[in-house]
């Protein structure tokens, strides 16, 4: 890497720079329009082709834990050889390394899990639906509830009113007076925070945020009651007919959380937390951290009722990409080609890349992309994405100033 490659990871991609200085323009394209554009055969799905992406991702992650095995008696042999201190350094490096690169791993059987839900793996849905169960059961993710409200996510993408992720809070929500009687220190009291405690509260949503999504509608929407959460197969994020697939759901969690229990019976609790509690959690940090610079940033809209389209929330999805070519392998272009995604969420992943380019070329200066680098992108993102006005029919996120970074066209 050279020293210019180096020095870009602080500092902003041209895409959002262009953004933060043009004003955002309401999209008029039609979805008839980018369905024209969409070559037919990338809609077509091949079971084989899919399986084999899982089979793909299986054999890696089975590798990756067999060769992690190898870590204790190796760096135990370098111990005899060179001494304790190389012992340590080579143990905690291989470690280290198995816990990266699994962590990546398991986000994209996530990821596979998450195209499953979408119908992208078989045109079978049967085939689907055992994918996508046994994909995210292993990463204790309820699949048939995680489907049910992340299918309503793609049908409200964008929309203050009736989105279910990452739906920003409002003025009054974090009880601020109105902007007109609040001076810069009034912000600085309440936003100000040291950067460590804000590195932690990242960590602390990278790692559970979404557990606690699943657990009590975090950053999720406010229309739905206190207790709101995905186990309770009343809950009001479901229909009465998908009451059974929560419930199989539900036993699916708890047979994976009994196989957990009885290997750290049979093994130890370190064991198990090298092997797999630290992985999995590394896995959640990938998940939960595209999704969320997928849809937060200070250049991006939320929409107020009849500003509000389709079209216009799948296309303030910003295309990313994360871990470059690791990305497009491992995490089969969920962020490289989101906006795709979005718009057609049917089409197999292995045809977003055509997709994208095909896109680009209708949705000229609509269509969102960000070269920034992705840590750096989450650091602002987190910093500056603090709260929504409570009126507006385009509303963009302000800063721990009470300021946004953009506005509509006209204002």
């Amino acid at each position: 890497m050279t020293s210019l490659d180096v020095a870009s990871l602080f500092y902003d991609g041209p895409e959002y720079t262009r953004r933060l200085h043009t004003d955002y323009r309401l999209p008029e394209i039609t979805l008839k329009q980018i369905h024209e554009v969409i070559p037919k055969d990338a809609y077509e799905k091949d079971t084989l082709k899919g399986l084999s992406y899982v089979a793909r991702d299986i054999a890696f992650a089975t590798l990756f834990y067999q060769l992690a095995k190898y870590i204790d008696p190796f760096s135990a042999s370098v111990g005899e050889s060179y001494g304790e201190h190389a012992q340590f350094a080579a143990k905690w490096a291989m470690w280290s390394a198995y816990w990266w690169w699994q962590g990546i791993c398991w986000a994209g059987i996530w990821t596979l899990g998450h195209e499953a839900g979408h119908g992208g793996i078989s045109s079978k849905g049967w085939v689907n639906n055992v994918v996508g169960f046994t994909l995210h059961t292993f990463l204790l993710v309820p699949y048939f509830s995680w489907r049910a409200s992340h299918h309503l996510h793609h049908k409200s993408t964008g929309s203050l009113e009736r989105d279910e992720n990452f739906v920003p809070p409002t003025r009054t929500d974090l009880k601020l007076q109105p902007h007109t009687q609040m001076t810069r220190n009034d912000y600085k009291e309440i936003f100000e925070e040291t950067p460590i405690f804000t590195f932690l509260r990242i960590v602390f949503m990278q790692a559970v945020g979404m557990q606690a999504y699943f657990a009590y509608n975090a950053l999720g929407n406010k229309m739905y009651p206190a207790g709101t959460n995905h186990f309770n197969p009343n809950s009001a994020l479901f229909k009465e007919s998908q009451r059974n697939e929560i419930l199989l759901s539900d036993a699916g969690l708890i047979a994976m959380l009994g196989i957990v229990g009885y290997w750290i019976n049979i093994s130890s609790l370190s064991t198990v937390t090298k092997y797999y509690i630290i992985p999995y959690l590394l896995a959640n940090h990938w998940i939960v951290m595209l999704t969320y610079l997928h849809h937060t940033d200070p250049t991006m809209p939320h929409f107020r009722k009849d500003a509000w389209t389709f079209v216009r929330g799948a296309i303030t999805t910003v295309d990313r990409p994360l871990l470059g070519w690791v990305g497009r392998f491992f995490l089969h272009n969920v962020s490289h080609d989101h906006v795709a995604h979005h718009l057609i969420s049917a089409i197999p992943h292995y045809n977003g890349p055509r997709v994208t380019e095909a896109l680009k070329k209708v949705l000229g200066e609509d269509y969102n992309q960000d070269s920034t680098n992705t840590f750096r992108a989450l650091w602002r993102t987190f910093n500056e994405c603090q709260f929504i006005e409570d009126d507006g029919a385009v509303a963009f996120y302000a800063d721990k100033t009470g300021h946004t970074k953009r506005k509509l066209e006209g204002q």
